[in-house]
């Protein structure tokens, strides 16, 4: 099925295939965030045409994607989400013959920020009525549900539009390396946080919450949210746009401790002052922070920058007050520990504690290396999550790739050795930064586009058919079987 929308004129009669009900059901349960979504969905879907019958073939009449022509140059944008519609948002505003077509593998747009974002930041989530902005320019189309490099090649992507930017993001997941990572009750953080969002993928995890421990590995602000989803009040967790199935299953959760565990020290934790007060602050919970951990610190706060330094304080903060905190759930990090094994249950099917390897500091600042001492420790828990960072994935073979740095080889955004084709986002960078430091990065990327549209080093003298020699692809490969426009998911 492809989901398909072009932005130009309120009047459409594409094949109605009724399934946002269903589809807003399952990835918005809670109130705010599916009125939100339904709301750019139908923004977006007001301006679905019909095209004309000279220009339609079989396909675009039963299948619903427009096909009629459009601006000169085709450029193609693969991912829906942050970088994507960055991306996209720079290119149609700077040049005004410019068609640029979305490809993305959900159904719907928006990608992290809809399914990586927590359910209690909606403020984060407001960026989506800027990307719907986009998607509802007159030169701007969407079409989801097509998995490129399975569906369609980027060399095909290629032929039919001049330039093609790579921005699906980071969708693999940074692997532990240790042995029982595979055991249940392990999980990635990406995948859990897919959970609560109501990812697609997802949908089936079914975590078990039946043990009173959970142990986080990475201390970002991915692992505080899950921490903070883990431990909040389920009336609190009611607010939010988190899913009801993940709802059902915290009512029932047993979690009452979550160690937050992380191989250097107290002056170089990942996360930021923002998500690490929303733990202090978290209603029924109190801190479990060791005093040996932070041996040192107070005598180096001079020395700090200053987000760095409130960072910290707030930390020391935490640690003297700790005992005067009520609570029955705790939470706490886990300095200088690094996994060494997730050890198995008596019948080895599931986690029932990790060994952590102890390390010291070498160096200092944000430069200090983590070196094991020796030394370890048994922690025993029922859930292990791991928080260690996304990655990106090769998408086509026909596309440079660096293993090593899970990025495509780009200078500035120009994949290397590959005239006409760019990279934006997470698959350009790695997964670094915040929402701005994509849309940052993207625009960049966008600028780099318009630059060699502009100069001449890609090649427009050439006529390409766009999505006019892409559609037909797909409905041979069957991937358009069941194509719908968004005004038929509002």
């Amino acid at each position: 099925m492809v989901l398909f929308c072009k932005i130009d004129d309120v009047n459409s009669s594409l094949v109605s295939v009724s399934v946002m009900p269903i589809l807003v059901s399952h990835f918005n349960p809670r109130p705010k965030m599916r009125l939100l979504v339904q709301k750019s969905l139908f923004s977006i879907a007001k301006c679905t045409r019909t095209p004309t019958s000279n220009t339609v073939g079989k396909f675009n009449r039963h299948r619903g994607l427009c096909t009629s022509p459009d601006p000169h140059t085709k450029v193609c944008i693969v991912g829906g989400g942050p970088a994507g519609f960055y991306t996209a948002q720079h290119i149609v505003k700077g040049r005004p013959d410019v068609q640029v077509d979305v490809y993305e593998r959900l159904p719907v747009p928006f990608g992290l920020v809809r399914f990586g974002v927590a359910p209690d930041h909606p403020e984060v989530k407001n960026v989506i009525n800027t990307f719907t902005q986009t998607a509802q320019h007159e030169r701007c189309r969407f079409l989801g549900n097509v998995t490129v490099g399975k569906d369609v090649s980027v060399e095909e992507l290629r032929r039919a539009y001049h330039a093609v930017v790579l921005s699906y993001g980071a969708e693999g997941n940074r692997s532990m390396g240790v042995p029982g990572e595979h055991l249940s009750g392990v999980y990635s953080a990406k995948d859990f946080v897919g959970w609560y969002n109501g990812l697609p993928y997802n949908k089936e995890l079914r975590p078990d919450l039946s043990h009173d421990t959970a142990v986080i590995l990475g201390q970002g602000n991915v692992a505080l949210d899950v921490a903070r989803i883990l431990l909040a009040p389920l009336d609190m967790l009611k607010t939010t746009d988190i899913t009801q199935v993940a709802l059902d299953a915290l009512a029932g959760s047993q979690v009452r401790r979550v160690l937050i565990v992380g191989r250097r020290g107290p002056m170089q934790v990942a996360c930021t002052i923002k998500e690490l007060r929303e733990m202090v602050n978290l209603p029924g919970t109190q801190p479990d922070l060791l005093t040996e951990d932070f041996h040192g610190v107070q005598e180096a706060l001079k020395e700090l920058a200053r987000p760095r330094k409130r960072l910290t304080e707030l930390m020391l903060k935490a640690l003297q007050e700790q005992g005067a905190r009520q609570g029955d759930r705790k939470w706490g990090f886990r300095f200088l520990r690094g996994p060494l094994e997730v050890l198995p249950t008596p019948d080895g099917t599931r986690a029932a504690a990790i060994r952590l390897a102890l390390n010291r500091l070498e160096g200092s600042g944000e430069g200090a290396r983590a070196v094991p001492t020796g030394e370890v420790e048994e922690v025993p828990c029922g859930i292990v999550i791991s928080s260690i960072g996304y990655k990106s994935l090769p998408i086509d073979p026909a596309v440079p790739f660096d293993p090593r740095k899970a990025i495509v080889p780009n200078n500035m955004g120009r994949v290397q050795d590959n005239t006409g084709l760019y990279c934006s986002g997470w698959v350009k960078t790695g997964p670094t930064g915040v929402i701005a430091t994509t849309m940052n990065n993207s625009f960049d990327t966008g600028r780099v586009v318009l630059q060699d549209l502009d100069s001449g080093a890609v090649d427009l003298t050439e006529a390409k058919p766009g999505l006019q020699g892409i559609a037909p692809l797909l409905e041979k490969r069957g991937t358009a079987a069941r194509a719908g426009a968004y005004r038929d998911f509002s």
